[in-house]
């Protein structure tokens, strides 16, 4: 999915297994969904721990991130406690989420199968802009920000 794309209303359970959706994440302003490959690897962890180092930012500009992984409520839970993250994750376990949004390899087994991919969604469920990295696991909070940021300033 590309910039103006809209994405469906899906619902996933998050790290206690309480159904979240996606218009009920986006009542108060616009979400940054980041897809990672497997909670606590060591990368996943660099990408989770800077969202949560930069939670005030996100709340400048009225946004919150959300982390994907194809991940079990079980493992989210504990990648949440470990590091204190203190925003949602999301149990994608059937990678529909990730597929729908071209976050899903079909080439490789596994939790491999997630791509590390960010999606800054407004209100609308409209699609703002992407940042895809595999390898710069800072570059997607950062980048993020920057696109909330001229966003705002354009609204």
């Amino acid at each position: 999915m590309n910039a103006g794309d809209q994405v469906s209303d899906f619902e996933l359970k998050d790290e206690t297994g309480t159904p979240r959706k996606l218009s009920t994440l986006l009542e108060n302003g616009p979400v940054v969904l980041f897809f990672y490959p497997i909670a606590s690897s060591g990368g996943c962890t660099q990408e989770a721990c800077h969202f949560r180092d930069m939670a005030a930012e996100f709340a400048a500009v009225g946004a919150q991130p959300v982390g994907i992984s194809g991940d079990n409520v079980t493992a989210q839970s504990q990648f949440a406690s470990t590091h204190s993250l203190g925003y949602p994750l999301l149990s994608d376990e059937g990678k529909k989420v990730a597929k729908e949004l071209g976050a899903k390899r079909s080439w490789l087994p596994g939790g491999l199968q997630t791509k590390r991919m960010t999606f800054v969604i407004g209100q609308d469920r409209r699609i703002i802009d992407t940042v895809a990295s595999e390898t710069k696991f800072d570059i997607h909070a950062d980048e993020a920000l920057e696109i909330l940021k001229k966003h705002k300033a354009s609204a």
